[in-house]
């Protein structure tokens, strides 16, 4: 018996030293191109909401945060891989994603839009871009294209406001916050406007953290430092600081 309880014990110490060890270091996907949530500032450093909470959250558990740079139709892939721990990048939690990995609680809830330069209409061949993987993506397959809207996919947000911008573009469609915080506020967003919130069951707005399917010990620890985040005011500082006035968590 004492035997059978020291090998308990030691398997005990050694599966929660193998935790803290694989766990010194969380590897986060994240998007550069996707201001105010994450993008470069002037000094090249990656920055933004969502940077900010995923040190606010390494802090918390006392590890280092590294950040792997990625297109956002990549990121799952990589998690599946092993390429990554988490995904941190305005993932929207969804059923089909439901399917292939997990997710944390929530990190900020948001809807869709579109933007438009200002008296511009939609109509039969308007050419509407998107990021490629995104839940806006299903909706433009699904619903615009049926609506003989011409829809385009991009790897980058930032690519969609640039063509948005010369004219290839007459809208695009994307996380309402986003563009309101990010592009509208930009000189580069000077004439356009955003839309009314599109309401769709295609288009969730809660996002959360990406896991990799049944790694139940890192979400606890996320999901963990996520509600410290709002009980110490660390959360509702960040929110203030990027999107002032907005209230960005549903409470779900």
């Amino acid at each position: 018996m004492k035997k059978i309880l020291l090998l308990l014990i030691t398997t005990f110490l050694f599966n929660t030293s193998l935790l803290a060890k694989d766990y010194e270091v969380i590897r986060f996907a994240a998007d550069p191109n996707y201001a105010p949530f994450a993008y470069k500032d002037s000094t090249g450093t990656l920055t933004g909401f969502e940077i900010d909470i995923g040190h606010a959250i390494c802090a918390q558990l006392n590890v280092r945060c590294q950040w792997v740079e990625s297109d956002f139709d990549a990121m799952i892939p990589s998690l599946n891989a092993g390429k990554i721990d988490a995904i941190l990048a305005s993932m929207t939690i969804t059923a089909a994603r439901q399917k292939v990995i997990d997710f944390s609680s929530e990190v900020f809830s948001s809807p869709t839009a579109m933007v438009f330069r200002a008296g511009t209409e939609l109509s039969t061949g308007t050419a509407v871009g998107y990021l490629q993987g995104s839940t806006q993506e299903v909706y433009a397959l699904k619903v615009l294209a049926g609506q003989g809207i011409k829809v385009v996919a991009y790897a980058d947000q930032e690519q969609v406001y640039a063509d948005l911008r010369t004219g290839r573009l007459q809208a695009s469609l994307q996380d309402a916050q986003q563009a309101q915080s990010g592009f509208l506020r930009s000189p580069q967003g000077a004439g356009f406007v955003l839309g009314p919130i599109i309401e769709s069951e295609l288009m969730p707005s809660r996002s959360g953290i990406g896991i990799a399917k049944g790694n139940h010990e890192l979400k606890a620890l996320l999901d963990k430092a996520l509600a410290a985040l709002h009980a110490d005011g660390t959360y509702a500082r960040l929110q203030e600081q990027y999107f002032p006035g907005v209230n960005m968590f549903s409470g779900q």
